[in-house]
């Protein structure tokens, strides 16, 4: 394997099952605390966090549609949402990331090269218990990893023969998964010992078979068959993530309970269905007919409307992007539209645009106008009023010391830069301060929009 690679990967298998709930077939769903990477993050200025963060969803979104791209992994995590579980008697914090299948983490030795910059991950690399051991290479779970190039293939590290792996009879390795209130074997996971610039692992959530929620679903399909967050905003500021963001695993709501929360809060949730993915079937895509700028409503490319035979097309929901990126003609539209109601009341911030990666950006004056943005997805009734917070960013410059204001969208490349991933993104900066569901069992993806802190004490204390 060439030493750029992101990790050196072996797969684990947890031998036995159980759960210890009380009533295993039917369990209430669980509710677990999510917590933002600012809130362990040194204090950096507004400026050098837009920049990063841009700089992750940009090289995030475009690893998408490498052509050489080999399984469902982020090679350098894009993800801000942080997940603690237990495995065997180390306790680990992961990314919580629907933009990927599999769920991997530093055990020891651990080593990670061009981390010296990073900050230092939540948890110490794991410790595998001594009940961990090979598994033969037929594995169904190390047939669901591998893919067809043995140079990057999991169970050709997991030291598999050749042949074994073609004819899919390829490798894995095994310790119980602990979620708060009960614990999991014949759980799958991946043990990384060696990484590139990312000290932390991921929990991933996606539609694959090795996915939390899919491997869940095997032992309580209440569990597994729908979850949904609530992501408390923090407009980069770690004061505002110290509250935890709710997960709720097992999260359902049928035609008849459309509420969820506090008595206060009444708000439905608007549902737009699931599209099929060939090439990427771990996805969450769906169909994005239009975006409203005020009151122009600008109609989306064919390439957010569906997904094509080979891959490409739809929307991703992605937990683990930060900022949505949208293909660049409607990107240039929306921009355009913005601009035309902000930009001739308020200069343009060139320094701060070039400086962050995002725009267009303002030095604002704060009695001027923003317009309401609205994500139009297929689907009736499916539209979403995003909160101005979630699409125009307003700090401190502090070396004008003026206010900025910046529109929070990003470029994703033209259309012919798409071909065979996805056509945009919906990062989980636009998608603050809602209850996000994702419905396996229906095939859909809701969003109601919440008061997110209060979601949390509801449920915990509920």
């Amino acid at each position: 394997m060439k030493a750029s690679s992101s990790f050196f990967f072996l797969l684990y298998l947890i031998l036995q099952c159980y759960f210890h709930l009380s009533t295993p077939s039917s369990p209430p769903p669980l509710l677990l605390p999510l917590s933002h990477s600012l809130s362990n993050a040194h204090h950096s200025s507004p400026l050098h966090l837009l920049k990063s963060a841009s700089h992750r969803s940009s090289a995030r979104f475009r690893r998408h549609h490498h052509r050489h791209r080999q399984f469902p992994l982020p090679l350098s995590s894009g993800s801000d949402y942080l997940l603690s579980l237990s495995v065997g008697s180390s306790s680990v914090s992961l990314y919580l990331d629907t933009g990927s299948d599999l769920v991997w983490f530093p055990c020891k030795p651990f080593t990670c090269i061009l981390c010296e910059s990073k900050p230092t991950s939540p948890s110490p690399p794991a410790s595998l218990s001594s009940s961990s051991a090979a598994v033969s290479c037929s594995s169904p779970s190390c047939s669901a990893a591998h893919s067809s190039s043995s140079s990057s293939d999991l169970c050709a590290i997991s030291r598999c023969p050749l042949d074994s792996i073609e004819t899919g009879d390829c490798a894995s390795f095994p310790d119980s998964l602990s979620f708060k209130s009960f614990s999991v074997r014949n759980f799958t996971f991946g043990c990384a010992h060696t990484t590139l610039a990312e000290p932390i692992g991921v929990a991933g959530f996606g539609r694959g078979r090795l996915s939390v929620p899919a491997q869940l679903a095997t032992y309580s399909p209440q569990l597994g068959n729908s979850f949904s967050y609530c992501l408390v905003p923090h407009s980069f500021d770690s004061e505002r993530v110290r509250r935890p963001s709710p997960l709720i695993l097992g999260r359902s709501v049928d035609e008849k309970e459309k509420r969820f929360g506090p008595t206060e809060e009444k708000t439905e949730f608007v549902y737009t269905q699931m599209l099929n993915n060939p090439k990427h079937p771990y996805f969450y895509s769906v169909a994005l007919e239009g975006i409203s700028v005020g009151k122009r409503k600008i109609p989306t490319p064919e390439i957010l409307r569906r997904v094509d035979r080979i891959g490409g097309g739809g929307v991703v929901v992605d937990s683990g992007t930060t900022f949505t990126m949208l293909p660049a003609g409607l990107y240039n539209e929306v921009v355009s539209e913005f601009d035309s109601r902000v930009g001739g009341m308020n200069e343009r911030a060139e320094r701060v645009e070039s400086g962050t990666g995002m725009g267009p950006c303002y030095y604002y004056n704060s009695t001027g106008s923003v317009p309401a943005i609205v994500l139009h997805f297929a689907g009736k009734g499916s539209s979403v009023a995003l909160p101005r917070r979630n699409y125009f960013y307003e700090f401190m410059d502090g070396g004008e010391k003026r206010k900025v204001g910046c529109l929070m969208l990003m470029n994703g490349g033209d259309e012919s830069e798409l071909r065979g991933g996805p056509g945009a993104t919906l990062g989980n900066y636009q998608q603050q301060g809602f209850e996000v569901v994702y419905d396996l069992s229906k095939r859909r993806v809701g969003f109601a929009k919440r008061e997110c802190n209060s979601l949390w004490e509801s449920l915990k204390h509920g």
